[in-house]
């Protein structure tokens, strides 16, 4: 979807599994796809599709029973050679230097993020302090303006506070400032409004945008909330049973989605022109990961099924069905006709 010089991170055919007594759980099953420079990927998708532990594997953050089994990850530093985070050791301090210095990552709670012991000023400093070859003076300074940057009043007075001193707002935009104090090339948001009202996540989702523009730095959002992708993304990537099964641009993917799945999910968004009438839902349930169906995994709740063409092999390939569209589909062209 983009030339090589454009991508910035690359994920083809990510396999990630918890082995538990009842078996392998592949949370993430072949997962593909690219983010370009500059731009904001959106990978939307039901809860328990996988997105999350896409994200921990982008930092090989996975623990114990869990661990990537295939795939590969490769970053693309601006100005540097290629860095395949799948083949780094665990220990390795090239692991150590992308982890919260090439890509860093805003977590769903910020009070688990945050040690409840040590003041934001320490933990902000810290994060540069591990990454960047600065002073404590600098550091210091670094933190004040960054948390002036993402709008929080008097930052000098608010360096020397605890979280538990701050509003859900003020410590989600502390973990915005601690994830963009190194300037890291690419962040990861994890469901980043979710403890948040509606009001402060619109605050926050404006805040990450105007912080992306100004710093040129690309985003990886993570959510189920559609209406949080078309306010902020520029690409969506839709994600079910821990596969793409599509990828476009928002705008887009919003107006003509091209995977059964990506269909059912704008069908089922409220709408004013919806009335009385009983809002479409997507039948059936998400089946449980070890018991992935043959064939497409969506084809038991798919109105589009194929018997015999649908459920049978593996699954679909992401491929590309139209001009900067991909999708997961051996029906696309038909439904799309």
């Amino acid at each position: 979807m983009a030339d090589n010089g454009d991508i910035l991170l690359e994920v083809r055919g990510l396999r990630t599994s918890f082995f538990l007594d009842e078996g392998e759980v592949r949370a993430v099953d072949g997962a593909t796809f690219s983010i370009r420079r500059g731009r904001i990927l959106a990978i939307v998708g039901e809860s328990g599709c996988g997105k999350s532990v896409t994200a921990y594997s982008v930092l090989r953050l996975i623990q114990p029973p869990g661990r990537i089994v295939g795939g590969r990850i490769v970053l693309y530093p601006r100005g540097r050679p290629p860095i395949d985070i799948t083949a780094l050791g665990e220990k390795s301090e090239t692991l150590y230097d992308v982890r919260g210095g090439r890509i860093s990552m805003i977590f769903q709670e910020p009070m688990t993020s945050l040690s409840p012991v040590h003041s934001v000023g320490n933990q902000i400093c810290e994060a540069v302090l591990l990454h960047q070859p600065v002073a404590r003076r600098e550091a210091e300074a670094r933190a004040v303006a960054m948390l002036g940057r993402v709008g929080i009043p008097g930052p000098e007075e608010r360096l020397r506070q605890y979280p538990h001193e701050l509003s859900g707002g003020m410590r989600q935009r502390v973990v915005i400032a601690m994830a963009l104090a190194c300037n890291p090339e690419l962040l990861i948001a994890d469901e980043p409004t979710t403890a948040l009202d509606m009001t402060i996540q619109a605050q926050v989702l404006a805040l990450i945008r105007t912080l992306q523009s100004d710093l040129g730095t690309s985003v990886l959002l993570i959510t189920h909330d559609l209406g949080v992708v078309a306010q902020t993304a520029a690409d969506v990537a839709v994600m079910y049973l821990g596969r793409i099964v599509e990828e476009a641009p928002v705008r887009a993917l919003l107006k003509d989605p091209r995977h059964p799945y990506a269909m059912g999910l704008l069908q089922s968004l409220p709408s004013l022109s919806q009335g009385r009438a009983r809002l479409p839902s997507i039948p059936g349930s998400v089946p449980a990961l070890t018991e992935i169906p043959p064939g497409c995994p969506f084809h038991p709740r798919c109105p589009y099924m194929q018997a015999g063409r649908c459920d049978t092999g593996g699954p679909p390939d992401l491929r590309e069905v139209a001009p900067d569209r991909l999708a997961a589909c051996l029906r696309a062209e038909e439904i799309h006709t």
